[in-house]
This record gives C-alpha cells, structure tokens and sequence, in this order.
C-alpha cells in the first residue's frame, strides 16, 4: 500500500507526486491516458497570470511563490533528467490596457515588478510589432515555459524516483470507500491502496466526487490555440494585447491564443477560431502572414469561480484530498499549489495561508 495515491498525471498531479516523494513517502500516480497530455499540454506556459491585478489576492499569492521557484525547478528537472524544460525569462508586454491604474495600484500593494513604458521602450525591445503603439505595461520577470517539455521532464522524473510509481492508461473508475474514510482508488484493470487519496484530474475531478454527494464546481473550458513556425528573434517577449498573446519559443516558433468556449467536454478545433486567432497574431505582429501555421490544437481547462483552486481535504470523508481548479492558470500556480498540499498532508507549516482554497463551505454537499 502507497502512503499517497494521486489520481491525474497532469503537471499538478506530476508536481504533487513528486514533491510527497521528495520527503521519502511512497507514492501511485494513476493517469488515464499517459502523463501531461491534457490541458497541461495544450496551455501556453506563460508564467504569470494574464492582467494579473484582475485576479483575487489569494491567486496572487500562489502565483508569487510559484514564479520564484520555477528557475530552480528548471534546474533540478534538467539535472534529475536531462530534459530542458525551456524556461525563458524575458518578461511581458501588455498593449491597449485600459485599466492601467489599477495595474500600477496592484503591483505597488504587492511589491509586484510593473510598470508602464512608452511605445519608444516597447520597439526598442520588439521591432516587429504592429505599428501605433504608444504605452504598454511592462512586467520584466515574467517568464515562460514549454509547457510539453516540462511535462515531459516530470514525467522522466517520476519515473527515475524509487518512491513514485507511475500507472498510466489506468482509468480511474471510482473510489475505495470504507466507512466514512477513502482507501484509494479503483480502475478496470486493479485496485490502488493509499493512505491518503489526491484527485489532480483537472476538469475531470467533480466526476469522482458526484458518487460521495460532493459537487465541486469546477468545469471544462474548451480552448484553442495555434502555433506559428517562425524563424528565431522574430519576437523574443510575452504580448499580450485585448486578452491574447503571442508566446515566443526559443527554436523560433510562435503560439498564439486562445479561446475561451463552454462547450462540456467536447475538444475540436473550428475554421472559425483559426481566423480568429490568425487576425489576432497578425494585428499584434504583422510579419507573421509571412510564417506558415504549423498546428492548430485545443484543450480543455479546469474552470473554477473566480479562478481560485480547491486545495485541501474533502470535508465529510477522512484521507480525500483535491487539488483542482486552477482554470487558466494551471502552469503558473502548479508549483505553489502542489507545495501547498503537500505542507497540509504532511504537517508542515504551509507556505500560504490555506484557507482562501479550503473545500469546506466552497462545494456542495449532497
């Protein structure tokens, strides 16, 4: 029997297995299909979340802890693996922001690096944006990741630790009940003992919930994004402008995105997105209409009220655990979310106040 069982191989579920296997117990991380193929996949990686002093406080708050640590994240997954999870810190533009006081507001009350920069400072650094900009707001730390390859490096990493065992294309079916208390999880092929049970699957987590009379408000939001192949030093920033962005890589390709569609779990991508996610790219830089799309994909993210996650234990039921729900911001708040969790199951002193993203009076109990 494992000391935890960890249902979801998305980056919070890889994130979360190996941060309770980094304090010597023994971990089962069951994935349905095979590790980071999801949302965790399909995301843009940026390290920050968009117009970030639109979110509430105790995003923000996760959001710090985790932009700090993800440098030496990168570091360790390159030493423990070798794979280059392409941590780029070039910083963000943000163009055509209206809100611009309560931006500047926003980082003086969190000591947040941001500023607002004239168009002369914003082509200095990107000379091939579209012509006209005036002002922007400037975030200089922002980073980004490639969201695949950090899933990959994870995924090597569990697979070195002695204390993680990896199960994917193990379809979670339904929970081990005992009384009032969790014992692990069932799929179709084996049961999975554990001390205690985590439910990371993303937009899929209410499903394991609704047996046990919980209803935790999180559901699928369908997105679209796609991928220019592009030549290096054609953009080397984060823009974001009118709610989307461009995400340069370090090969030279570009992604821009994305939608935001409530369709269930439906995932296809429509001709009428790509025009629209084309216009967007070309309106921020139009130099791309001379760069081929290379893929058009789509995803579904763990919408949540307010963006703000469910991390805690399940009232009503001993050894039940989430980890769910952080929407568009699954990248940026994984590694403070997974420590978070980790701190609660492990009794130590948690690196945020966790009472903002307790379950307890945030879900429905049936």
């Amino acid at each position: 029997m494992a000391d935890f069982i960890v249902i979801g191989g998305g980056v919070i579920g890889m994130m979360t297995a190996r941060e309770l296997a980094q304090s010597g117990a023994n971990v089962t991380l069951l994935e349905r299909r095979q590790c980071a193929q999801e949302s965790s996949w399909a995301g843009g990686g940026i390290v920050s979340p968009l117009y970030p002093w639109r979110y509430r406080a105790p995003i923000t708050r996760l959001a710090t802890w985790s932009q700090s640590s993800y440098i030496h994240l990168a570091d360790e997954l390159i030493d423990e693996t070798g794979y280059d999870p392409e941590l780029r810190q070039k910083g963000m533009f943000m163009l055509s922001v209206d809100d611009e006081a309560e931006a500047l507001n926003w980082a003086q009350e969190f000591h947040r690096p941001l500023r607002k920069v004239d168009g002369d400072f914003v082509y200095r650094k990107e000379p091939n944006l579209a012509a006209g900009v005036e002002s922007a707001i400037w975030m200089p730390e922002v980073a980004s990741i490639r969201n695949p390859r950090l899933g990959r490096s994870l995924r090597q990493a569990m697979l070195a630790n002695p204390h993680i065992t990896l199960v994917e294309q193990a379809d979670v079916t339904g929970l081990i009940q005992k009384n009032e208390r969790i014992c692990g999880a069932r799929t179709s092929a084996a049961d999975y003992y554990g001390g205690a049970t985590i439910i990371a699957g993303g937009a899929w987590s209410p499903q394991l919930l609704t047996p046990l009379g919980i209803e935790l408000p999180v559901e699928p939001v369908h997105g679209q994004m796609m991928l220019y192949r592009a030549e290096p030093g054609l953009i080397d920033r984060v823009v974001l402008a009118d709610g989307r962005y461009l995400i340069p890589r370090n090969d030279g390709r570009i992604l821009v995105g994305s939608t935001l569609e409530r369709i269930g779990f439906e995932k296809r991508t429509t001709e009428e997105a790509r025009a629209s996610l084309q216009r967007t790219a070309l309106s921020i830089m139009p130099t791309l209409q001379d760069y081929p799309v290379e893929h058009h994909w789509s995803g579904l993210r763990p919408g949540s009220p307010e963006g703000i996650p469910y991390i805690g234990a399940v009232p009503g039921y001993d050894g039940l655990w989430v980890n769910a729900g952080q929407f568009r911001n699954g990248l940026v708040l994984a590694p403070a979310s997974t420590r978070l969790l980790s701190d609660l199951l492990l009794g130590r002193e948690p690196v945020v106040n966790p009472e903002p993203y307790q379950l307890s009076g945030r879900v429905i109990m049936r």
